[in-house]
């Protein structure tokens, strides 16, 4: 294969400069592929694909009349981020979770941020995930937000942005470990031959942040992770983290409120559970706390939890920290709490239920992306320069409707990254999931899930709208060049 028609189109791109070179820490890398024959890399593409299905790596999407599982789009030109852009992301990561923790327990607790009108009452009280029934909760240790996945993308400028926070139920994070795997299988010698930071801890160090849940209280505490069942869009990955921890994977079926405490049902009897690592929204979380007509969660749940005899994972009412509209607050959500600057810009963001901001997005609504506050998955977007008058009138119509359910941001140029394509190597664009573990302290998975748009010209990398992933290489602090004689065995 050929990087010498490739063309970086005046975008940001992670693997060559704009004159066609490639970045320093990519070198090695074209080089190699280049030194494959294009039959032979088809093959490697080929036998990725089988590992992927033999694997099980799989994803549903919502809506698929189907209803059947697809495996996971994976392209085999990794993404490569040097040590001193991540050292920055990471350390920004570190101080966002630790002010959005601290932004929550306020929240539902003394709210001092909201009498400081820091963020406006109004605009955290009529948040949709907003949770009255989690009112004065000290979750274990004062942490709320135990696993967090935060969108970055990068701007043709290559200036790191924030795009939007998950704290509820982040998935992914297997398909980075998966991604990895299928990678040391195509490309081994490249792998072990540059200087890349693992990933593959990763099972390891959340059952050490859920067992630190409960550590105080027991030496060995019983953790399960509870699934809505074989449906979710993401079961593969409720699966694959349950046993990878070695730890139970039930369903809310499973689970009974038994004299005080959550139980499971197994066939010795009832055996008590100490942690829960939820993967269920708060809605289906308890009927008699949340919605009444759930099927998927615990009757009584809630007020266990509430009386310290289990530990839940994230906690109950952390969606309040990745609502859209306030994530606009969080640059100031930080300097409120820890007295700092923002390590990491927020993308600029207009928030309709303000009228200043909703008089702008309504006149220039044909250059803005409008979100939906609460909708994932990329449903929902109306991308500006991309959408036609009809699509613009009808977007103007929702906004006007419920202004509270909408923000704006301007189009980003998305960094691109080089992908396999039958006419060779074509540029997609990309955004960034890195994962944070916040017990004894917070841990950012080096790299974290690229996700890349596939279809030419998008900028939607969701899977469910046709994205798929790529492996995400960080490389080492001081990482020494590969000798010739290295490279020569890597290439053999």
């Amino acid at each position: 294969m050929k990087f010498s028609q490739y063309c970086t189109d005046g975008y940001f791109d992670e693997l060559f400069e704009a004159g066609g070179e490639p970045r320093q820490g990519a070198r090695l890398l074209i080089e190699r592929l280049e030194a494959l024959e294009n039959d032979e890399l088809e093959r490697r593409r080929r036998a990725a694909e089988t590992a992927m299905l033999q694997m099980g790596i799989t994803f549903n999407v919502y809506g698929d009349e189907a209803q059947t599982d697809r495996v996971w789009p994976f392209d085999l030109i990794p993404r490569i981020i040097c040590h001193q852009d991540w050292q920055r992301i990471e350390a920004g990561l570190r101080q966002r979770i630790y002010a959005l923790n601290l932004f929550v327990q306020d929240v539902y607790n003394d709210a001092h941020i909201l009498y400081d009108g820091i963020v406006p009452r109004e605009l955290v009280e009529s948040c949709q995930v907003y949770r009255k029934a989690c009112m004065g909760l000290n979750p274990p240790h004062g942490i709320w937000c135990h696993v967090s996945g935060t969108d970055l993308v990068r701007d043709k400028d290559g200036t790191w942005y924030i795009l939007e926070d998950n704290l509820r139920c982040p998935s992914g994070v297997s398909y980075v470990l998966e991604n990895r795997e299928v990678l040391k299988r195509t490309f081994p010698q490249i792998l072990q031959s540059m200087p890349i930071r693992q990933v593959d801890d990763y099972p390891n160090r959340l059952l050490h942040t859920l067992t630190h849940l409960a550590a105080e209280q027991f030496e060995h505490p019983r953790i399960v992770v509870l699934t809505p069942g074989v449906y979710n869009s993401a079961y593969f990955e409720h699966s694959f983290l349950a046993q990878q921890m070695g730890v139970d994977l039930v369903e809310g079926r499973d689970l009974i409120v038994k004299d005080g405490y959550v139980h499971m049902r197994t066939t010795h009897g009832f055996e008590r559970v100490d942690v829960i690592y939820r993967r269920i929204d708060d809605d289906f979380l308890d009927p008699q706390a949340f919605r009444a007509d759930s099927m998927l969660g615990v009757p009584g749940l809630m007020e266990v939890y509430r009386a310290g005899r289990v530990a839940l994972a994230n906690a109950p009412g952390t969606g309040i920290a990745d609502d859209k509209a306030i994530y606009a607050y969080v640059p100031r959500i930080i300097e409120y709490y820890l007295k700092e600057e923002p390590i990491l810009d927020n993308v600029p963001t207009y928030i309709c239920n303000e009228p200043d901001a909703i008089a702008y997005v309504l006149d220039n609504i044909q250059d803005l992306v409008v979100k939906p506050v609460n909708e994932s998955g990329g449903y929902g977007l109306m991308i500006g320069p991309h959408a036609d008058k009809a699509e613009h009138r009808s977007c103007k119509e929702k906004i006007r409707e419920n202004p509270r359910n909408y923000i704006a941001q301007p189009m980003l140029s998305l960094s691109r990254v080089p992908i396999l394509t039958d006419d060779g190597p074509e540029g997609r664009h990309v955004d960034l999931r890195p994962f944070v573990l916040y017990g004894e302290d917070i841990y950012v998975q080096p790299g974290g899930l690229t996700r890349v748009a596939l279809p030419k010209g998008s900028i939607v990398v969701n899977s469910s709208q046709g994205g798929g992933s790529k492996d995400t290489w960080v490389l080492q602090e001081n990482a020494p060049a590969m000798s010739q004689t290295a490279f020569q065995s890597a290439a053999s």
